[in-house]
């Protein structure tokens, strides 16, 4: 962890770890540029978030950040020189999991001094951040339908129902043209059912072609959802078309209205409180402001009974022992293993992809050179507690604190995921800048850096580059993401709900062929 956790950043360099054979620049550093407190002179232009060798690394010998390996030497880099991809190899090397070695227990709050948020709490016990009717196809072909049908509750025709935040079509692209049973039906029916149990949907309307794969009947059969007052279900080719499902669905979800709206808020416990933890567009301050803040909010929140949920298996590659030695148990932290040695061994041999090296071109200018180094700053998201479950994508999450959900990098895919196993509130942080939605759950974007937060500052919710400028540590900003998250829960709107964002980020994972 960061040795400055508890104090300010200053001057223009952070060493992240006394045992680390490079520092991070703060600032631009130029060349002749004194590196104060290393006692070294830059050899090299280097932008600020990018890396500078604080010794010689000879060739072959590994290059530590946060005391981790997240590459090797590809030449001998003198001290004062910029280390980056042009002069670093990607490579494997053993890592030892050593299951459950440093598996600490919470030091939980007393349930009676633990933080609290205004929620919704649901006939089934459940609480809502947010209320929405959702509207999902079981196929592309029911696509626009359920978009239509959406469109037609405008502001103005839902001006009656103030306690309704507004309804919201999920429609994909899969559904037909796949296997009819296995992993890739199974996924999907989990992530529909996962939204339709969703607190945040106080009715659902999901629509059926007729002719496709996933049937509508073998849907409600396989997740044993039951038709009644909150879950209406129709098929196009039945209901005579287009038009006529249209009008129906409408009808489906004016029958819905009344009682969605009325809602209302009450005071819950923060354990009620399950974050889904995201980061997009990344760059070298991710790990030292916004991902690891961000994870001290985390460990605040599982203090106080709530839940965080670490995704994107192929961005703890390289990482993933400092999790399995943090696990509950030797089986948790196996399970994780096993899903990521299906990414390498199975699903993406010899594809160039993430897990395979390669990092984003916008990952690699913002001072990322491969995936441990990203994998490194994305596993911090986490907090620093311990490791409680491991669960297939779009699984429910049951077990509280902290635990790991399989997804694919991809934002929109992984928050899908999260979503579906209920996370009721999304924390994404992002350093190039990311403008990310996911109704029907709040998001909260928390930015690495103050020029990218000044300049996009319509979408950040909050500049985590405070940090890095001096003004907090991360233990203080960690508070504060904590707080946002209890406020952004309450109903307070977050930057990109007041933007619109969500309409177009449910995005099941495709993992099967198509024919």
């Amino acid at each position: 962890m960061i040795e400055t956790a508890e104090k300010r950043v200053t001057g223009p360099i952070i060493r992240l770890h006394s045992n680390d054979n490079i520092v991070v620049a703060r600032v631009d550093v130029g060349i002749g540029a004194a590196i104060e407190g290393e006692g070294l002179t830059s050899r090299s232009q280097v932008p600020a978030g990018y890396k500078i060798a604080s010794q010689r690394i000879p060739k072959g010998e590994p290059v530590r950040k946060y005391n981790v390996v997240i590459g090797f030497a590809a030449v001998d880099i003198e001290p004062g020189t910029m280390v980056h991809n042009h002069n670093m190899d990607f490579r494997e090397f053993d890592r030892d999991y050593a299951h459950a070695s440093e598996y600490r227990e919470v030091e939980m709050i007393d349930e009676a001094q633990r933080a609290t948020f205004q929620g919704i709490v649901r006939a089934d016990g459940t609480v809502a951040t947010r209320n929405y009717i959702g509207i999902l196809s079981t196929v592309n072909c029911s696509a626009t339908v359920v978009r239509k049908i959406a469109d037609w509750f405008t502001p103005e025709r839902l001006a009656d129902y103030p306690n309704v935040d507004g309804v919201v079509a999920f429609s994909h692209s899969l559904g037909c043209g796949m296997e009819m049973t296995g992993e890739p039906m199974a996924l999907l029916r989990r992530t529909m059912a996962g939204y339709s149990r969703h607190p945040n949907l106080a009715g659902v309307l999901v629509v059926g072609l007729g002719c496709e794969r996933n049937q509508l009947r073998g849907l409600m059969e396989d997740e044993q959802l039951h038709s009644g007052p909150t879950l209406h279900t129709l098929v196009m080719q039945d209901t005579g078309g287009t038009r006529k499902s249209i009008e129906a669905g409408v009808a489906a979800v004016m029958s819905m209205l009344p009682d969605a709206n009325r809602v209302s808020r009450s005071t819950v416990s923060a354990s009620h409180l399950v974050v889904g933890l995201q980061c997009g567009g990344s760059d070298g301050f991710s790990s030292i402001t916004a991902n690891p803040a961000l994870g001290a909010a985390v460990d605040l929140l599982v203090r106080h009974g709530g839940t965080g949920i670490l995704s994107e298996t192929p961005e703890i590659y390289g990482v993933e022992h400092t999790l399995t030695r943090r696990a509950v148990s030797r089986e948790v932290g196996e399970k994780l293993v096993a899903r990521v040695r299906w990414w390498k061994d199975e699903y993406s041999v010899g594809r160039d992809v993430q897990i395979n090296g390669n990092v984003s071109p916008g990952n690699q200018v913002g001072g990322l050179a491969n995936i441990f180094e990203k994998s490194l700053g994305s596993s911090m998201k986490g907090g620093t507690g311990p490791l409680m479950e491991v669960y297939k994508y779009a699984e429910p999450v049951k077990t509280k604190g902290f635990v790991f959900m399989d997804t694919p990098g991809y934002d929109p895919v992984s928050a899908t995921g999260q979503i579906a196993g209920g996370a009721n509130l999304i924390a994404f942080t992002t350093g190039r800048g990311s403008m990310f939605g996911a109704k029907p759950v709040p998001s909260i974007k928390l930015a690495t850096n103050t020029p990218m937060f000044i300049r996009l500052e319509e979408d950040m919710d909050i500049n985590c580059g405070e940090i890095l400028d001096g003004n907090c540590t991360l233990q203080e900003m960690g508070q504060r993401i904590f707080e946002l998250m209890l406020a952004t829960a309450s109903g307070q709107e977050s930057k990109s709900e007041m933007l619109g964002l969500g309409d177009n980020e449910f995005v099941p994972w495709q993992i099967g062929i198509m024919s």
